[in-house]
């Protein structure tokens, strides 16, 4: 029986050993083989100290390493934590010290990045992946010590569902990333659901885009092996070339994808679709923000033979309702709604003062489901935030958490996602506190106040874009406050423009008035030649 995630690589080395688990690059592991290394892994942190429960960080690129990694990492009772390869030291930094992580897997071309990292890290005991003469004042080990060993049996670590499996850090709205913390029970229900969904096989082969430090890359990484399919990893590379992706996705044969609108509309519009042949999909999901409607209906014209599903599920919930796109016969006039909620779910949608609200109503959706997080590490207040608590009889209280996603029900029991209760946008599938960005912008000597906020793009996606003013007499340019930005947060947080002004504009209460800053930046937007 598979109970726990790293079970079902286990099972599916037993009944398909030569079927190819994970591919990248031309290159691949068998299940055999990654079930090897994930136990010579496993066997390996054991020895370095690892017990049940602690956090190993994962600091790589896109590679066949990573999927070792994080079945390594849970063989041996620990949690995987992903880190952005491409984040500033200084959030690195936070999210090791954060989460107390004392193991890090890593690459040769992370060696430079790390010296800086470890500057300030304190419970960091030893790195796997470096060339053991790396000059690191830390215990080094080659990531040959994992391959050159052939370890066929599993570590005899006792855990159970509700053991932790993984952390995924997200932007916070106090300017720190919030880890948000899954157990083998929230991932693993969550992969058999999806493969119940899309009827998932061993002839399939998913197409991983996005990186391990997003929260959707658990469908590729634990789905997959549930049925013995094939989980090509998508290199970055290709990510940010449309023609190539297209290319790959024809060698490859993918059947599976999943990702954000923004990569289906760049591969719309820059792939070359109509020179490839992409009749392998049969199934096209995305999920994380909206699709415009005019760029889903012309990818569902090209794409004829696949069907097209509308994930929705904050990361905190992994996944809780979907809609399968029905042939559409021309531009819908509103974007897909999110669906309905799973049957492993039940939801509330209710008003500021949490009553239930009617149908039709517009109000804050709640899910209480067995996908759903333990919780934040180590950040109690914003636990008492996040969920809500409804009493039942005998003492007992049924836990649902609180999305902050604006929905209205529709007469099909459909829902649709009418916008965020609180300051957190999606950009590129990215969740951001907006919070966050003004709290890094402001950190700057120079800046008095800052007001950030979200503006649709011609793309149908969301960018970001900032006003500030400045203290007294001085002196900074857009780009020097965007270099500095960019040591602070993530890439995708980053604003993509800045405007330097003497004073905000503030509503009646003194506030600084957001929603006019962005109407004035949609405004401009749609000025401009060619816009309409």
């Amino acid at each position: 029986m598979i109970y726990l995630i790293h079970h079902a690589i286990d099972n599916s080395a037993k009944l398909f050993p030569e079927q190819e688990a994970f591919r990248f690059e031309n290159k691949s592991l068998t299940y055999q083989k990654l079930v090897e290394q994930a136990n010579s892994l496993a066997h390996l942190l054991i020895d370095q100290g690892l017990k049940k429960g602690d956090r190993i960080g994962v600091y790589c690129n896109k590679s066949l390493e990573s999927a070792v990694a994080i079945y390594g990492i849970m063989k041996a009772g620990g949690a995987y934590v992903p880190l952005d390869p491409s984040a500033p030291a200084t959030r690195i930094r936070f999210i090791l010290n954060n989460c107390q992580i004392r193991g890090l897997i890593t690459q040769p071309q992370k060696q430079s990045y790390l010296a800086e990292i470890l500057q300030e890290t304190t419970s960091l005991d030893y790195v796997i992946g470096l060339p053991e003469n790396s000059e690191l004042p830390i215990r080094i080990f080659d990531w040959k010590t994992v391959t050159e060993i052939s370890a066929k049996s599993s570590p005899n670590v006792k855990i159970i569902e509700q053991d932790l499996a993984y952390i995924m850090y997200t932007s916070g709205s106090t300017g720190e990333p919030k880890g948000i913390m899954h157990t083998h029970q929230s991932g693993l229900t969550y992969a058999k659901m999806s493969a119940h969904l899309y009827n998932l096989n061993k002839g399939d082969r998913l197409g991983n885009h996005s990186p391990l430090h997003f929260d959707m890359s658990t469908l590729d990484y634990f789905t997959g092996p549930l049925v013995g399919a094939t989980t090509v990893i998508i290199p970055e590379a290709y990510t940010k070339i449309p023609a190539s992706l297209s290319q790959l996705i024809e060698i490859e044969k993918l059947t599976i994808w999943y990702s954000v609108p923004f990569a289906l509309i760049q591969l719309l519009h820059r792939g070359l679709l109509p020179d490839h042949d992409l009749s392998s999909l049969r199934w096209i999901l995305f999920g994380g923000e909206p699709f415009p409607p005019k760029y889903l209906y012309e990818l569902m014209t090209l794409l004829p033979q696949a069907r097209f599903c509308n994930v929705y599920g904050p990361a905190e919930i992994n996944q809780c309702s979907y809609y399968h796109i029905p042939p559409l016969e021309s531009i819908p006039d509103e974007p897909v709604p999110i669906g309905k909620i799973w049957d492993n779910a039940e939801e509330l949608v209710v008003d500021q003062e949490d009553k239930p609200i009617t149908q039709g109503e517009i109000g804050e959706l709640l899910v209480r489901t067995p996908t759903m997080m333990q919780g934040y590490w180590q950040n109690p207040d914003l636990n008492k935030k996040a969920f809500f608590y409804r009493n039942r009889t005998g003492n007992h209280q049924d836990i649902f958490y609180r999305t902050g996603d604006l929905v209205q029900l529709e007469p099909d029991g459909n829902y649709r996602f009418l916008g965020r209760k609180d300051r957190q946008i999606k950009t590129r599938g990215y969740r951001v506190e907006l919070d966050e960005i003004e709290t890094a912008l402001v950190s700057h000597p120079f800046v008095e106040e800052a007001g950030v906020f979200g503006v649709q793009d011609s793309e149908g996606s969301q960018h970001i874009e900032a006003a500030i003013t400045l203290k007294g007499q001085q002196q900074i340019t857009p780009i020097e406050l965007i270099r500095y930005a960019s040591n602070i947060l993530p890439r995708y947080a980053i604003p993509l423009k800045i405007s330097i002004r003497e004073e905000l504009p503030r509503t009646t209460s003194g506030k600084i008035d957001r929603r006019a800053l962005q109407q004035e930046a949609m405004r401009n937007l749609n000025e401009l030649p060619g816009s309409k």
